[in-house]
């Protein structure tokens, strides 16, 4: 890498590393996009199939999993990462114009949802530690309880579920 020449890089180590995101900080943003786009526990929220919609979509999961849902900041980061990654292939990998993104939450269980209107099915691809990409599946699959695709008429969803400790 130019510019990190003779600087040693950070090693990974048997789980994937990835960027931190912290929910120690509040996002203003996160409630505004609540606002904008709509609560995508009452409803599919429809977001434009472009990078940046990541952002919202990461917004919209931290608000409803920290704040409505009152879960641990972990899971916070953990369900927001793991919505990047589903937004990302999404975004990169069907040629939508729009993807839904949905939100549930059942007794001892939490599931996030993008739908796209591609039929084309996602690969779990094996990883090797240097990989810097094709790891949003691996995440999915290290860092949720259980995860599928479900096909539609018109596309599928794509989906990821985590256990919570109901109070």
């Amino acid at each position: 890498m130019a510019g990190l020449d003779g600087i040693e890089q950070p090693r990974g180590h048997s789980r994937a590393t990835a960027a931190r995101w912290s929910p120690a900080v509040e996002d203003e943003t996160a409630a505004k996009a609540l606002e904008l786009f709509g609560n995508p526990t009452e409803a599919e929220v429809p977001l434009p199939s472009r990078p940046e919609s990541a952002a919202t979509a990461r917004r919209l999961t931290q608000v409803v999993v920290l704040r409505q849902w009152g879960l641990t900041p972990k899971m916070t980061e953990d369900a927001v990462l793991l919505v990047s990654e589903l937004v990302g292939n999404a975004v990169r990998h069907t040629g939508a114009r729009v993807f839904g993104l949905r939100m549930r939450r059942r007794r001892g269980w939490i599931r996030i949802e993008v739908r796209d209107p591609s039929r084309g099915l996602p690969c779990l691809m094996p990883v090797q530690e240097m990989d810097i990409s094709g790891r949003g599946l691996f995440l999915v699959d290290k860092l949720s309880d259980r995860w599928g695709v479900d096909l539609l008429p018109r596309g599928k969803t794509t989906w990821f579920e985590m256990r919570v400790a109901d109070r």
